[in-house]
Parts: structure tokens; C-alpha cells; sequence
């Protein structure tokens, strides 16, 4: 009987969150209109349509599995990147979905959401629902990250909050001191991980330090206005070749501004509209490419993602920072069974390991073991740096 009930309360509390994830999703859209949330800024984005959608087809996919459905067409479109489920359509036609609407979109939601209740006592659904909430919170992020851009190449600029999320406070300015050794890397098996977090795994580290703060938007600045942008010998061939193919001359989202007196100032687009850049915030929407070609200017270096989780404050900052690690298994790691072994098992390539969560993390989002990954040109994303250096 005591593990019945156990079994119950661990299924109650799953229903709650799902319930209170679900609901967050729907907040974050609610200030958008039905053509907002079709529209795609660039192939690699997602309309906020389509992020609802595949939301829940995660639920269905791998929690109702077949033995109710809403739509058997669903279980093609709203397909992200499942290979072993079936066909998709690419991601770059997503915004061409102008079928379903919206409202057939959130009919299929509450569909979802009334059957999820009578679902969570079965065997192995609360980990289901554990892995189905944490997914659903990458995507409130990246439905951010995607209106973000789709605003900011709409003239009008328009704001898709009214209130810019707020970021923990920096702390002062100066290093911690770190005497290396080993370290217990990775997660620990106490509460919900993504696989590729694990196993935990002793490494060894040189001694190091790192900065207590990540690079501010001041900082950025005298980097700009040292010509950082146009002296190959700060970059990696392939980040100068996307400096000069793409026009690279700031952060992504910025743009300066003439003042009547003759003077200038940068302006950045935010989620709650355009706004002057505070040089005392930490830079954001800048590239791996960036970030390393800005540590090497600074005589220092991106920290591995081995150095940030033994030393970095944990919880979520203003902004993804980038390591100069590469997104790879950890010794040990097995790539989970299934379709589920596609979720982080087939992006162990080509991609750098970010670490520590952004304003538009959800709460609860990222831990210090959580491992963010990106192409190294991507700047879309809330991304930042902070320094690693020699002690």
C-alpha cells in the first residue's frame, strides 16, 4: 500500500507541473496575434504555432502512443526532428503550415492536456512527464528566441512582452581563483537530467581562473571600437569568413544610432521592443566565433564546460555562456533506446557546449549540469561569454 501511495503522489505531482508548464507556454503567446505566431523568421527558427503544436505532440508521441488520436496528419507535421518516428516536413517550411490554424492548434492542446491525468499512474509516465515538461521549457525559450528575431526584422519592431524578463544582478567585477584537481563532472542521479548530462565522471583540471562575471556590453564596445571585428588574426578561419560573408560588425539585434548633436549610441531590439544597450549588462546574441575571437583580444580564453561547472555560480545568468568545449558523450554515456536516444544523441557534432541558462530560461530550467548546445555561428539565442584565464 505505502508504495501505491507513493506511486500516486509522484503521479499528482507530475500531473501539477505538466499542468503549470502547459499553462506558461500559453502565457508567453498570449500578447501575439494568430499571424504573429505563423510566421518564421529564417529556417532555422520555428513559427510560435508550430512550437505549441510539437509541444504536445511530444505528449502524444511518447505518453499516449497511439491509443487515442486526434489526428493521424499530426503525427507527420508536428514532427521536429524524430527520424525513427516517421516522416516530417523541414524545418525550414514550417512557417508554409498555414494548415491547421491556430485554433485547431490549441484544440489539439486541450485535447492533450485532458487525457494526460488519466495517464500519469501508469507504468514509467512520470518520467515521461518529466522528460515531456523539461522539453516543453526548451521550447517557451526558444519560442522567445523566435519571436525575438521575427519582430526584430518587422519594421515596426514590435514588443512580444511587455516586460522584458529581468536578469540576476551582476556581481562585482574581478575572478575566482580555482586550484584544479579532480572534479566530479556531470549529473548526479537526483532528480530529472537530459541524458547527455551524464554519467557523472571524475575529471582532471589544471589550475584556472574565472571571471565572476560574464563580458559585459561596455566590454563588447572597446572590443568594437579596437577594430575587433575587422583583425583576422582574433579569429578562427571559418568566424572570419562568416564576419565578412555576413556583415558581422556587432551583436546580433544591435544597431547605432545618430543623436542630434552629432553624437552616437547603439540600440539593441529586446522582447519588450527596441531600448539603448546598458554597457553594464552582459552582452547577449553573440556567436561562439565572437566569443572566442573576444577572450583571444582579451588575452584569455573561453573556459572548458568542465572549468564552468566547477567553478560558475550555478542556476540561471542573463545569457548562455559559451565554453570552447564541443558537445560530445561523456565517457561512459549510452545513447538512450528509441526515438528518445534522438533528443541529445545525434547533435554530439559540429556544435559547442553552452552552460548556464538566460532571462528567457524558464525557472527550473537549467541546473549547472545542464548542457546547452549551438553551431558555432549561431546568435539568435540569448548567448554571452564569460573569461577563463591562466591563475
Amino acid at each position: 500500500m505505502k508504495g501505491r501511495v507513493m506511486t500516486v503522489l509522484r503521479a499528482d505531482h507530475a500531473v501539477d507541473r505538466f499542468r503549470r508548464v502547459r499553462a506558461e507556454s500559453e502565457r508567453l503567446t498570449a500578447g501575439l496575434t494568430a499571424e504573429d505566431m505563423g510566421g518564421q523568421a529564417f529556417p532555422e527558427a520555428s513559427p510560435a504555432k508550430w512550437h505549441l503544436a510539437h509541444t504536445t505532440w511530444f505528449f502524444d508521441e511518447f505518453l499516449v502512443g497511439g491509443e487515442a488520436v486526434f489526428d493521424p496528419a499530426f503525427r507527420t507535421l508536428f514532427n521536429s526532428y524524430y527520424d525513427s518516428v516517421g516522416a516530417r516536413p523541414p524545418q525550414a517550411a514550417r512557417g508554409g503550415l498555414t494548415r491547421p490554424g491556430l485554433e485547431v492548434v490549441m484544440q489539439y492542446r486541450r485535447w492533450l492536456d485532458r487525457l494526460v491525468p488519466d495517464l500519469a499512474g501508469r507504468p514509467g509516465a512520470v518520467g515521461v512527464l518529466a522528460a515531456g515538461c523539461a522539453h516543453e521549457q526548451q521550447h517557451q525559450e526558444l519560442l522567445l528566441t523566435d519571436i525575438l528575431a521575427l519582430f526584430a526584422g518587422n519594421p515596426l519592431e514590435p514588443a512580444a512582452l511587455a516586460v522584458e524578463p529581468a536578469a540576476p544582478p551582476l556581481p562585482a567585477e574581478g575572478w575566482t581563483e580555482h586550484g584544479g584537481g579532480v572534479a566530479e563532472i556531470g549529473a548526479s542521479g537526483d532528480g530529472f537530467a537530459f541524458d547527455n548530462e551524464g554519467p557523472r565522471h571524475a575529471v582532471l583540471l589544471a589550475p584556472f581562473r574565472l571571471a565572476a562575471r560574464p563580458v559585459t556590453a561596455g566590454q563588447w564596445q572597446a572590443f568594437m571600437a579596437d577594430c575587433g571585428y575587422e583583425r583576422p588574426e582574433l579569429w578562427q578561419s571559418d568566424g572570419w569568413d562568416a564576419v565578412r560573408a555576413l556583415g558581422w560588425q556587432a551583436p546580433q539585434y544591435w544597431r547605432p544610432e545618430c543623436s542630434p548633436n552629432g553624437g552616437g549610441a547603439w540600440t539593441m531590439m529586446t522582447l519588450a521592443g527596441r531600448r539603448p544597450v546598458d554597457a553594464d549588462e552582459p552582452v547577449r546574441h553573440v556567436s561562439w566565433y565572437e566569443a572566442d575571437a573576444f577572450a583571444r583580444w582579451a588575452g584569455a580564453r573561453l573556459p572548458t564546460e568542465e572549468e564552468w561547472e566547477a567553478a560558475a555560480p550555478g542556476g540561471a545568468g542573463a545569457v548562455w555562456e559559451w565554453t570552447g568545449s564541443a558537445h560530445r558523450p561523456y565517457p561512459g554515456w549510452r545513447r538512450p533506446e528509441g526515438a528518445m536516444g534522438e533528443y541529445n544523441g545525434k547533435f554530439m557534432a559540429g556544435r559547442m557546449v553552452l552552460r548556464g541558462g538566460s532571462l528567457a530560461t524558464p525557472a527550473g530550467g537549467a541546473t549547472r549540469t545542464t548542457r546547452n548546445f549551438w553551431w558555432p555561428a549561431a546568435r539568435w539565442q540569448f548567448t554571452g561569454l564569460r573569461l577563463a584565464a591562466a591563475p
